[in-house]
């Protein structure tokens, strides 16, 4: 038992001497954008105000693939209001993949932890700490937001996001009035009926065999609100090859194939409060093809 607990314990808090005050850590969030021109300054703001609450040291990456609608002009005055030491902006000239933008914002990330989440505000800030908390408490490698344990949920999902959802087999809970959004003393608030909504047989199935065949050791595949330590992430890049949707699944079964520790801290999800998803046909095509894929390779 005390070998089991020595090994959760921090490296830096058996390294340092007696008396001085181990190195504080530094979250860098990667925010790879692609037309959110009109959210960018709301997740902004709103990270900005968590982490200057909570007291922890940040950096924000903004990683812009060519948006044709003025999201990089949006991110060049954010850089300028909150300044350079905490907004980066790192754009690329088009759209290259989830994976590679994480690869291009942690080459300039000075943090030792990295936060990745939604720039569309579907993940709340206010969260985060939370992640924070609870890393610390196991000395994680990943946490990972989930919205299918305890008071998490799915708020504001069209049709085609539940297709993937079924497919996926996760379950959705929706709680009755629940609060969707809080910018400071101003809210926007959606009161929703008391809807509690049951997948049917076939998605219980899916959800069975999912858990059986890849024994992923989290309850949320698919989810992108996660904090990782910035080596385990790098690591789990590395060994990824999914694109699309089907990535962030990816990188939880490689987790656990690795022997990575995941905590979990429930979320709530709310669908884009501005904008257009960027959810089509071939994507869900291609999510079907990468789940087919894990199946058989893990």
């Amino acid at each position: 038992m005390a070998s089991k607990e020595a090994s959760r314990t921090p490296a830096w808090s058996r390294l340092e001497p007696e008396g001085r005050s181990p190195p504080q850590n530094t979250y860098s969030v990667l925010l790879p954008t692609y037309n959110e021109r009109e959210n960018l300054p709301l997740i902004v703001w709103l990270l900005v105000k968590s982490f200057s609450e909570s007291g922890f040291n940040y950096e924000i990456i903004i990683i812009d693939d060519g948006s044709p609608d003025g999201t990089r002009d949006v991110a060049e005055q954010l850089e300028k209001i909150y300044g350079s030491d905490k907004i980066l902006l790192r754009p690329r000239e088009k759209k290259l993949g989830l994976g590679t933008a994480y690869i291009h914002g942690m080459k300039h990330a000075t943090g030792n932890y990295i936060i990745i989440m939604d720039a569309d505000l579907s993940h709340h800030p206010k969260f985060i700490p939370e992640f924070i908390r609870k890393q610390k408490e196991g000395n994680f490698d990943i946490v990972s937001g989930t919205r299918y344990k305890g008071n998490g949920g799915v708020y504001g999902w069209d049709l085609k996001r539940k297709i993937i959802r079924h497919c996926c087999g996760l379950s959705v809970y929706v709680s009755p009035k629940f609060t969707c959004l809080e910018f400071g003393d101003e809210s926007l608030r959606s009161s929703l009926e008391d809807v509690t909504w049951a997948g049917p047989v076939m998605g219980r199935g899916a959800n069975f065999i999912t858990q059986i065949l890849l024994r992923p050791g989290a309850s949320d595949l698919t989810g992108s609100f996660r904090l990782y330590k910035k080596e385990v992430l790098q690591k789990l890049i590395e060994k990824c090859v999914s694109k699309g949707y089907v990535f962030q699944m990816e990188m939880i079964v490689r987790a656990r194939q690795l022997n990575y520790t995941i905590g979990e801290v429930p979320i709530s999800f709310v669908d884009r409060v501005y904008g257009e998803s960027k959810l089509g046909g071939n994507e869900i095509v291609s999510f079907l093809k990468g789940l087919l894929t894990l199946f058989a390779t893990t």
